[in-house]
């Protein structure tokens, strides 16, 4: 497939790598360093310009591409792309990174399914990261928290702590700690390497576990690696701009919720628009606001602005003083590594959470959602389960256990019609099951995708 990604920051560079060994690449972008620096990394082509130039689109040779991606800091750049590459390839599919909500909503968003914008696919970044840091809030004592099939089934990751009743404790165990409660523990990070788990192994303090559960069960299997975290009630949201007022909107029905914004104009706005939160004017990373308005007793402290480096030190001013829980939105991925752990519980990369919806659309219709894990070393997918051409070997009618899958992927869960059903080993695929894959190695999507819908 030949794909036009337009635009080189965090997430158009990071999907041009991705995809760079199975696609023809061309990236538009005009910053000539990212450009030089992305043709050293990857097998790829670069076009130096603007990206909605009718021109550079044509030395781009858009004529002849299957896809275009617009992911430039720009929404307007980004619609007006899309709308040029429609008029140079009318076949072409167009998928638009488009942030601000005012174009998601009313006669836009009638135009755009409709057709008469020509966006086949819009990705709404903040949205993404709204639910993300909401998942958070919802269920404590998670590290993250993914939906698949509709909100049916949860990925979570939680950080086994000492203290937790599976500690030390065979993962077969579970069943007899939660007999009401199915679950299938997907993959084991220790030490930062990956363990394929399996019903003997052991469950160590400080490992990173990823688990499938149904809806609504996630917070009794967490508490079954660490010891008990009562309900967050108490919600400190560091910055009002899209995400935060986003967020507070989110959670304020559930959650007793306070917004500080810097701007007085954008404070009244919020004031406004929020019905029970309360809007505090001042600056994140003020020691005395964050004293007066009772830091210790805050359950999660989650910074949201725009700005790193604010979102960074206000967490770690709020967790030396108190706060239980800090979360912090990085939106430079090189950076995430760096400071989780080490005073800020979790770092969020808006890339990482971008990257697996635009990943889902460019595999094409089998693969339903891509989410992307661990900073991106590793992957969980839902894929369509469809009977093999004449001739092929397929999956159709096997127990889950008898298909051969590659090293590091595991069967979650199926989602069939709609309920949802934890994997088991004797449990029988049927074609148009929804399967959930974990992978701890990305670069065997395609091979899954292949054995589940097989071309």
């Amino acid at each position: 497939m030949k794909i036009v990604i337009l635009g080189a920051g965090a997430v158009g560079s990071t999907l041009a790598s991705l995809l760079s060994e199975e696609h023809d690449i061309v990236i538009v972008d005009n910053n000539s360093s990212v450009l030089s620096h992305l043709e050293e990394e990857a097998d790829l082509k670069t076009i130096l310009g603007g990206c909605s130039y009718p021109n550079i689109l044509v030395n781009a040779d858009i004529a002849n591409a299957d896809m275009v991606v617009a992911v430039t800091g720009s929404d307007e750049t980004n619609i007006v792309s899309c709308l040029i590459a429609k008029v140079l390839n009318s076949s072409i599919k167009t998928i638009a990174r488009v942030r601000e909500a005012s174009y998601l909503r009313g006669k836009t968003k009638e135009a755009m399914n409709s057709g008469l914008i020509p966006i086949d696919i819009h990705v709404s970044p903040e949205q993404l990261i709204t639910d993300q840091f909401q998942g958070l809030i919802d269920i404590p004592g998670s590290l993250q928290v993914l939906e698949f099939g509709d909100g049916l089934l949860n990925l979570v990751a939680v950080r086994a702590v000492k203290g937790g009743p599976m500690i030390g404790h065979e993962i077969g165990d579970l069943k007899k700690h939660m007999p009401r409660v199915d679950t299938r523990v997907a993959a084991i990070f220790r030490k930062g390497e990956s363990i394929i788990p399996s019903g003997s192994t052991t469950i160590e303090a400080d490992d990173e576990v990823f688990f499938i559960s149904k809806k609504g069960e996630a917070s009794d299997v967490i508490n079954e690696m660490r010891t008990k975290e009562d309900p967050y009630n108490n919600v400190i949201i560091a910055g009002g701009g899209k995400i935060g007022s986003r967020l507070a909107k989110a959670t304020e029905g559930k959650h007793n919720i306070k917004i500080i914004e810097s701007s007085p104009d954008r404070a009244r706005y919020l004031a406004e628009k929020l019905s029970s939160s309360v809007v505090l004017l001042g600056n994140v990373c003020d020691k005395a606001l964050l004293h007066d308005e009772n830091i210790e007793g805050t359950d999660v402290f989650a910074a949201v602005t725009n700005d790193d480096e604010a979102n960074v030190m206000s967490c770690l001013l709020a967790k030396e003083m108190g706060a239980h829980k800090v979360v912090a939105l990085i939106n430079n991925p090189a950076y995430v590594d760096l400071v989780q752990g080490k005073g800020i519980d979790i770092a969020i990369a808006p890339s990482e959470i971008t990257i697996g919806t635009f990943l889902a659309e460019i595999e094409g219709k089998d693969v339903l959602k891509v989410h992307s894990l661990r900073r991106g070393a590793a992957e969980a997918i839902e894929t369509l389960a469809k009977e093999s051409p004449s001739g092929k070997e397929s999956c159709i009618g096997k127990e889950l256990g008898e298909i051969s899958l590659p090293e590091g992927a595991t069967i979650g869960a199926l989602i069939r019609g709609n309920k949802a059903k934890i994997a088991h080993d004797h449990v029988h695929l049927r074609e148009n099951d929804h399967v959930i894959v974990f992978l701890t190695n990305k670069k065997h999507l395609k091979e899954v995708k292949n054995i589940f819908s097989p071309k």
